[in-house]
């Protein structure tokens, strides 16, 4: 059976799957950049707490996502639960570094201005520094998500929800008639969805980021 007939005759469980993998990495991505953001802000003021955070997270991703999602499993059982924990956990990492990064370069005669003017610490934060930091924290969501969208098919060893299902039962009937034609179905949605992705990033960043600060 060719690629396309065997798209054709299965596009039904394809966009099951195709929504199931984009909406796993959507959620994951707002908690991680919630939780990323909380810690870059909590820490960057502080040279030794802003590079441990870089560094505890940075530790995290060296684990392998087999292995972290194999550790969950007695822990948090199949399905989902192990699958957002592990995506939430390797999504950090970049948020985390650019908005520390972010934050520490804003410049300080914009916040001292801003503290002159009568700005409480938090109305700083967030009227002046988050925005201006803004760019790089966006960066740091981009490619998170790129990451996830990848990893995200490993899930489906913990009998996760996306396109990885599509392709470990490729993977697992390799030299039958539609072995490949599975694998390549799984691998050429999450491209896909990772374009889709990014093109989303890049609208929001036009939407979001003054053409100055763009410049």
């Amino acid at each position: 059976m060719s690629f396309w007939r065997y798209v054709g005759n299965r596009h039904a469980q394809l966009l099951a799957d195709t929504y199931q993998h984009a909406s796993a990495v959507f959620q994951c991505m707002v908690v991680a950049t919630l939780i990323g953001v909380t810690i870059g802000v909590l820490t960057y003021r502080s040279e030794w707490a802003g590079d441990l955070a870089v560094t505890a997270t940075a530790t995290l991703l060296t684990i392998p996502s087999l292995a972290l999602i194999g550790l969950l499993i007695p822990l948090t059982g199949l399905g989902v639960a192990p699958t957002v924990t592990a995506l939430v956990l390797y999504g950090l990492l970049p948020i985390v570094r650019n908005a520390i990064v972010g934050l520490r370069g804003v410049d300080p005669s914009l916040v001292d201005a801003a503290k002159g003017i009568g700005m409480s610490r938090l109305a700083r934060l967030f009227r002046v520094e988050l925005p201006l930091a803004w760019p790089p924290i966006l960066t740091g969501i981009r490619v998170a998500t790129q990451m996830l969208m990848g990893i995200a098919a490993i899930a489906a060893y913990a009998s996760g929800p996306g396109l990885g299902n599509e392709i470990f039962r490729g993977i697992s009937s390799l030299g039958s008639a539609n072995a490949l034609n599975q694998v390549l179905a799984g691998t050429l949605g999450i491209v896909v969805l990772a374009l889709l992705f990014d093109a989303a990033y890049v609208l929001i960043g036009r939407l979001t980021i003054p053409r100055g600060i763009r410049a």
